[in-house]
């Protein structure tokens, strides 16, 4: 998988689980995740016209996502911990998202670090 895919899965997993949350609890809060994901898209969207803008946007996405995780594993992992229920499960996919691409992008600024 490559950074632009993950990107991509990234995001939508972000915006679809947003988004039924928000569905499922009727709280703006819960759409904080979908917001994330959305600039993420941008961010993917944007780095596609050139590789300078890439570059910029590259890091931008990896900080957004970042930050979304950090928000998740710190806020709302352990609310959902003793919750349960389809919440914690939409909580461990988004983990698990953001997760994935965090380490693909590490992975792809390594290599570009090598070249």
């Amino acid at each position: 998988m490559n950074t632009k895919t993950a990107n991509i899965v990234n995001s939508v997993s972000l915006i679809l689980m947003g988004f039924w949350g928000f569905l499922d609890v009727s709280s703006v809060t819960a759409l904080i995740p979908s917001i994330f994901g959305v600039l993420i898209f941008i961010c993917y969207l944007i780095s596609r016209r050139s590789q300078k803008l890439n570059l910029i946007f590259a890091h931008v996405a990896v900080l957004l996502t970042i930050l979304i995780l950090t928000a998740l594993v710190g806020t709302r992992l352990p609310k959902s911990l003793d919750e349960g229920g389809l919440g914690l499960v939409r909580l461990i996919i988004m983990i698990a998202t953001c997760s994935l691409s965090i380490i693909i992008f590490i992975k792809s600024f390594i290599e570009a670090r090598k070249d």
